[in-house]
């Protein structure tokens, strides 16, 4: 007698269960988890930017003025010992030919030094890397946006297709998120003589 009735009731509450199925209990949750994760990423690569950059700014500056250094160095010895001259007639003068040997010797050692830096002197690398950081960074914010877009679309039109749509409205009261937009300056091709400062 039970199993009759546990198996009538399965065959009345069956439908329902379909039913209920059908109308997106399982996948509209599924499609909106989805798109707050990618908005997630979103928001992930956005923080990577805005660590990384200053970052690598500080050690292109780092590495610029260490450059600026030498290079200022070198540039004083090469005018200090071009300043300091010995005539023909001085030649015989200990002390002309001292200051003219000091001279020079503050050169050698500056383009020592130079030799020395060299390896470490990659302004022009670094400024490469930070551009390679930066469009890698750009990249991967343009693809979190896409996938976010993607999985908006993909939980938009689960919300309002059939048979999702019922239980859109009556079981989540679920609304339409909103894509990510760029905003109305990004619609114009940037300039370069905007970007240095020549507004013409």
């Amino acid at each position: 007698m039970n199993r009759t009735r546990d198996r009538v009731l399965i065959a009345v509450l069956m439908p329902f269960v379909l039913i209920l199925t059908a109308c997106g209990v399982n996948s509209i949750p599924t499609a909106e988890e989805n798109a707050k994760a990618k908005w997630a990423d979103v928001q992930n690569y956005y923080q990577r930017r805005s660590d990384l950059i200053p970052n690598l700014v500080a050690t292109v500056r780092a590495a610029a003025a260490q450059e600026r250094t030498v290079l200022r160095e070198v540039t004083e010895a090469r005018a200090s010992a071009t300043r300091v001259t010995v005539a023909p007639e001085q030649l015989t003068d200990p002390a002309a030919m001292s200051r003219y040997a000091e001279a020079q010797q503050r050169l050698t050692l500056s383009l020592q030094r130079l030799q020395e830096a060299y390896p470490e002197l990659h302004t022009n690398q670094n400024y490469l890397e930070l551009q390679s950081q930066i469009e890698g960074t750009e990249n991967r914010i343009a693809t979190a946006r896409h996938d976010y877009n993607g999985a908006v679309q993909a939980y938009n039109t689960e919300i309002r297709t059939f048979p999702s749509v019922i239980g859109a409205r009556i079981i989540y009261g679920s609304q339409p998120m909103v894509p990510y937009q760029a905003d109305e300056a990004a619609q114009r091709a940037p300039s370069v003589a905007d970007a240095f400062g020549n507004n013409q």
